[in-house]
């Protein structure tokens, strides 16, 4: 599981409602059903609105993602499967990686080592697949950066609802102290959701794809190597530019 992201949501929820209470704004206020239909409501219709049926159902993966913690000695595992990958080309030519390639469990690594092994142009179809993948990933977290968009906007109109349901108990003063108190929870619900749960979502969104936009950038460099016939040392160190300083260190004190 991905602690950052449960750590964020924990603190954010304690975060207002701890600071409800010191500000003496009681927490039942909250209790406003038709806030929360605005608010929750209102931003769901928007992305349905907004983008195509086949997206909006990649929502509850995205939700998955955001939870699940990546593996962080992936890179350090891909650099000794490279360096033994480049010992038997050197040694048994690179006709003698066929055999290997079956054991291997990302596609992406899979298919770019057949094509070296059959000798296609591996640079540029890896790269394209690349870009297409980068593309595709935007496309899924611009559903949480557009909500991130909708959702204060949408707080601005429930406000202006509470508004004028206020402005017709302008003669019971202790009615129109409450109906005012509860206009301004659907703002509350409205900044809450944007700018603490979907725009923080999109942005993680976007981190974990550059992570693995870069682990297969390394897999992509590793198997231009390979093409090109570099020794394992020049392989290793290619590789290497990949990983920081600090995990460089625990990989070479591991070998």
């Amino acid at each position: 599981m991905e602690k950052s992201t449960v750590i964020g949501l924990v603190m954010g929820i304690i975060s207002v409602f701890v600071g409800m209470i010191l500000k003496g704004a009681p927490l039942s206020a909250l209790n406003n059903p038709a806030a929360f239909l605005i608010i929750i409501g209102g931003t769901v219709s928007c992305i349905f609105i907004g983008f195509p049926m086949e997206q909006v159902s990649k929502a509850p993966v995205l939700f998955k993602l955001l939870m699940r913690a990546e593996d962080d000695g992936g890179k350090g595992e891909l650099v000794k499967t490279f360096i033994e990958l480049s010992q038997v080309a050197r040694r048994e030519g690179i006709l003698a990686l066929e055999g290997r390639v079956a054991d291997i469990p990302d596609p992406f690594f899979r298919n770019g080592l057949s094509m070296v092994i059959d000798g296609n142009f591996v640079s540029d179809v890896l790269d394209a697949e690349l870009a297409v993948m980068e593309e595709r990933h935007a496309e899924a977290r611009s559903i949480f950066t557009q909500a991130g968009t909708y959702a204060p906007t949408l707080g601005v109109l429930g406000a202006v609802v509470g508004l004028i349901a206020a402005l017709g108990n302008l003669n019971d003063i202790d009615k129109l102290g409450h109906s005012i108190a509860a206009a301004f929870v659907a703002t509350i619900l409205g900044i809450f959701t944007g700018y603490v749960l979907w725009l923080p979502f999109a942005n993680k969104l976007k981190v974990k794809s550059a992570a693995e936009i870069g682990h297969k950038r390394m897999i992509i460099e590793g198997i231009l190597s390979l093409q090109a016939g570099d020794s394992p040392t020049a392989i290793e160190s290619k590789l290497m530019v990949f990983i920081p300083q600090k995990e460089r260190e625990a990989i070479k004190a591991a070998e």
